[in-house]
């Protein structure tokens, strides 16, 4: 069976079998095997083309790995385990944004703390931007029925609602900032997301409990792991299905 995902991100990356196997010092046909066989390269070959392609082995070859060793590798892509949100040092935040190079993915709700942690936060978005990072900032839509029984939930009713209303006002001076979107999704929300590079902040949601309240998940994106990805992918999934967060930006 073809390795479909392989030969869609060699394509991505324009990256033909000669190239990759002149990289790898193996033969072309060992490389065409991988792609149109689904054979399985040692451990060596997966790590380095997973790093030519940016991906997790663990995506490229599901099974390539036991599943004892799976779980093994996605216990060492816990960087650390927070109580509460709070716990979380103000200056990490502020010093994993300023080091994002290449993207920046928030799913949240509102996500007011950021802005009230960093004052800075709108400028920080902005260079981040102009300096080559993508910017991708998905809300909850106000109107939606999800954020009405979060509300509810958190005993907060309408109040939910406002805060993302204050964080659209906020974002709406970068709206325009090429490499910066910002979009509104509808979903049922069961963690808030921080992508920056290859870390992530994984925000837990708990019934009945604000988000500031509940458990925070420190992760570094390993090559064989899939606990990293796991949240990533959640993150593509609504983010396909979100909409402009303004009606002048619709396509």
């Amino acid at each position: 069976m073809p390795n479909d995902r392989l030969r869609d991100l060699l394509l991505r990356h324009g990256l033909t079998p000669d190239e990759v196997a002149d990289r790898l010092g193996v033969d072309r046909k060992t490389v065409e095997r991988w792609i149109t066989m689904g054979r399985t390269p040692y451990p060596r070959y997966r790590h380095a083309i997973a790093a030519m392609v940016g991906e997790g082995e663990g995506y490229l070859w599901p099974d390539a790995l036991a599943a004892d060793r799976r779980t093994e590798v996605a216990e060492s892509e816990i960087v650390q385990v927070y109580p509460h949100r709070a716990a979380v040092p103000a200056d990490l935040w502020a010093r994993m944004l300023k080091g994002a190079g290449e993207r920046i993915d928030v799913l949240v709700y509102a996500g007011l703390f950021l802005s009230e942690q960093n004052a800075r936060l709108l400028a920080l978005l902005r260079e981040r931007a102009e300096t080559g990072a993508k910017v991708r900032m998905l809300l909850g839509d106000p109107e939606s029925a999800a954020v009405t029984e979060r509300g509810a939930e958190e005993g907060i009713g309408e109040a939910m609602a406002g805060k993302i209303r204050n964080v659209l006002v906020l974002y709406r001076p970068i709206a325009d900032v090429p490499g910066i979107e910002v979009r509104l999704h509808a979903t049922t929300l069961y963690n808030s997301v921080f992508r920056l590079d290859e870390e992530m902040f994984v925000n837990t949601h708990i019934y009945g409990v604000p988000a500031a309240h509940a458990p925070v998940l420190h992760l570094r994106k390993l090559s064989a792991g899939d606990l990293f990805d796991t949240y990533a992918d959640s993150f593509e999934r609504i983010w396909a299905h979100s909409r402009p967060a303004w009606a002048d930006q619709a396509q």
